[in-house]
């Protein structure tokens, strides 16, 4: 078997001798036999070791059990606990898809830290059966059809070759210790259910089934390809973006897509849109302007002749202070500031990205802040006060346009509605003496 890896690893070009692995070891018999081959051909290697405080003492005897073999081994280990009933509560998400999301994350930042070229994952083939089938009942579509990879990005997975009878046959043969993780054994988790029920089943019926299903996968993954070309195409002729980070789908470009659904659909997975939010879309292709529909990042509004895509703003109460020596910024604008003496001569740019203001009237710090919900400055040729959402519709602004809005205050005043119009309080006057010149360099 060890010949089989090391063949393996060098035909997919997985990595070499000269790369630094970190390897995810749990204690369970993938792991341990993975480790024990890495070691045996002779590549650099760390373990890492997450916790995560699932099964009480049984979690904290794994940990133990890991500790021991790295120093079997001579090897670095590194572990990490976690909170995971905690975090998966947080984000309203499985226990099992929380200490997913949790130990990739960690293990890429141990990776980074560390110096670490790669991370390796002891996946086996049998897992691969067993992820074809569960994406089968969820309903993924081709994408989740098409197997897991030995490699994605810095994430590698050479076991893939071999299955998990060959690897308690190694395990066997070498007498390699392991711990058996008794959640394995229960069927009110999917995968469980789905590797002591329904793979058995499947056996019957074709006892090569986990090869059958590799072959499968490998064939999808091409058709795969082959979408995600002409998915691209498309979305190169139907799609625009401006500057502003604002994207727009065409709606008389998207209707002439068959099959609209699928076509849409692809083009908004692209900012975490669901498809039963797509579906929801294309009902409202008919309808007046103006809907909203969400993604956990995105917000998408049904204009006239556009779906509009922006991000979601995370937090409108962050605010930028600008000291009185500051020249430039660059977060989260660019603003150029020059201060000058006012002479007679002195001509005001037309520009609206340029403000020219009576630096005699600002109270420093600046603040530049997103609008808020009642704001309100004193405009350059109208009598009293005028609400910055009244401004807005005049401008007919868009929604997303609105939540791009940054505005520049002294004190409590609005001083420039940043890109359109500066407050008639700090124009200059006959009197002005000093001039700040601000220039939103885009």
């Amino acid at each position: 078997m060890l010949n089989i890896f090391k063949q393996y690893i060098k035909a997919n070009n997985l990595f070499n001798n000269t790369n630094r692995l970190l390897i995810a070891v749990s204690g369970g018999i993938d792991s341990v036999v993975l480790l024990d081959l890495i070691v045996k051909a002779g590549f650099k290697t760390g373990i890492a070791h997450c916790n995560f405080k699932i099964r009480s003492k049984e979690s904290d005897h794994d940990e133990k059990f890991v500790r021991n073999l790295a120093k079997k081994y001579g090897l670095p280990v590194y572990i990490n606990h976690f909170n995971t009933k905690k975090y998966a509560k947080e984000k309203g998400i499985s226990v099992q898809m929380a200490a997913r999301e949790l130990r990739y994350e960690w293990f890429e930042q141990i990776r980074q830290e560390k110096n670490f070229d790669y991370i390796v994952i002891a996946h086996n083939r049998d897992d691969v059966a067993e992820t074809f089938l569960l994406n089968l009942a969820r309903g993924t579509g081709i994408r989740g059809l098409t197997g897991i990879k030995n490699k994605s990005g810095k994430i590698v997975r050479p076991l893939l070759f071999s299955t998990r009878k060959e690897i308690e046959k190694y395990c066997r043969f070498n007498n390699l210790s392991y711990r058996e993780d008794s959640s394995n054994k229960s069927e009110k988790y999917s995968r469980n259910l789905v590797r002591h029920k329904i793979i058995p089943l499947f056996n019957k019926l074709n006892p090569d089934f986990s090869n059958t299903i590799i072959k499968n996968s490998e064939h999808l993954s091409e058709i795969q390809q082959i979408f995600n070309n002409t998915i691209t195409e498309k979305l190169h002729k139907t799609f625009i973006t401006n500057d502003n980070n604002i994207f727009e789908i065409n709606i008389p470009k998207i209707r002439a897509l068959q099959p609209l659904q699928t076509y849409l659909f692809e083009f908004l997975r692209l900012y975490n849109f669901t498809s039963s939010v797509t579906e929801k879309i294309i009902k409202s292709l008919d309808s007046q302007a103006g809907k909203l529909f969400y993604s956990p990042t995105h917000r998408l509004i049904k204009d006239r002749k556009n779906l509009i895509i922006h991000p979601i703003v995370q937090n409108n109460n962050i605010r930028f202070f600008i000291e009185k020596d500051t020249a430039n910024i660059e977060f989260p604008l660019h603003l150029s500031i020059k201060r000058v003496s006012f002479r007679q001569n002195f001509s005001i740019p037309p520009e609206p990205a340029i403000a020219c203001l009576d630096e005699d009237k600002i109270i420093y710090p600046l603040i530049l802040r997103h609008w808020r919900s009642g704001d309100y400055f004193l405009p350059f040729g109208i009598k009293g006060k005028k609400k910055l959402s009244d401004f807005f519709t005049d401008l007919k602004l868009s929604v997303f346009e609105k939540e791009n809005i940054w505005i520049l205050e002294t004190g409590d005043k609005i001083v420039w509605i940043v890109g359109h119009r500066i407050d008639n309080r700090f124009r200059i006057s006959s009197g002005t003496k000093n001039i700040l010149k601000i220039t939103n360099i885009k």
